[in-house]
């Protein structure tokens, strides 16, 4: 497995030759509306969708906010074979999106078998704020021969990670993303695991390998790289905090 980090929540991750891209962002830094507010990029992808090239899938966590899937995102993903989202995903983008509810998957044919992603939960924010932050989504890929990756999208709870691990048992990698986000919209309660939370997560996980992504780039973030350093020190070689246009090769 291969994983190739762009900057924001965008990766490219490559397992068993099949090619998937974790929630398109390639917009430039500016402010970004969502409805009365507007979220600010600080800063831009280290690479672009024209060198992502073609994948066999998108995993988009959700389509409702500018810092999961923007312009330049969601013209990649009207050109991709496949998106996996949430139901409210697919309604409001239609195809190639295609739901994923919690605990159905979808099955991708690679050489000598089947790539399984499974849909399951995420909770962007404290508990009772889904109607605020709306649907999110997360994702366990695995197969036989493969290692087992749990991409979390934006989630905040780690009771959802505890339920998670216990359904899939321990996980090889876990692709946590971070950055502690906070806005008003939530009071600013944590939108996103804590750089504390990502190493409690990894733990729940039995986790392998941990790769942090959607740490930086943003300014609703409240912690980043240096916070994620400090609490993932202990892990030693586990730990993959990337730099933008970074990869890193897992067994």
């Amino acid at each position: 497995m291969e994983i190739r980090y762009a900057g924001g929540p965008t990766a490219v991750l490559e397992i068993g030759g099949v090619r998937l891209l974790i929630d398109p962002t390639f917009d430039a830094p500016g402010d970004y509306p969502i409805g009365q507010r507007a979220l600010t990029k600080t800063g831009g992808p280290a690479f672009g969708p024209d060198e992502v090239g073609p994948v066999d899938a998108v995993l988009l966590s959700h389509d409702q906010h500018p810092d999961n899937l923007d312009r330049a995102g969601r013209a990649y993903l009207a050109g991709a074979p496949l998106a996996l989202s949430t139901g409210s995903a697919a309604e409001r983008v239609g195809p190639p999106v295609r739901a994923l509810p919690n605990w159905s998957h979808v099955e991708l044919p690679r050489p000598g078998g089947v790539l399984r992603i499974t849909g399951v939960p995420a909770q962007h924010g404290p508990d009772g704020s889904e109607h605020l932050v709306g649907e999110v989504t997360g994702f366990v890929l695995s197969g036989d021969g493969l290692p087992t990756v749990y991409v979390s999208g934006d989630n905040a709870s780690l009771d959802v990670v505890r339920s998670i691990a216990g359904r899939v048992g321990p996980v090889d990698v876990a692709v946590l993303f971070a950055g502690a986000a906070r806005t008003a919209l939530a009071d600013g309660a944590y939108l996103t695991l804590t750089s504390d939370d990502v190493v409690k997560a990894a733990d729940l996980l039995g986790a392998g390998h941990v790769v942090p992504l959607h740490f930086e780039h943003w300014a609703h973030f409240s912690q980043g790289r240096d916070t994620l350093a400090a609490a993932l020190a202990p892990l030693g070689d586990r730990a993959h905090l990337l730099a933008p246009g970074e990869r890193v090769t897992l067994p």
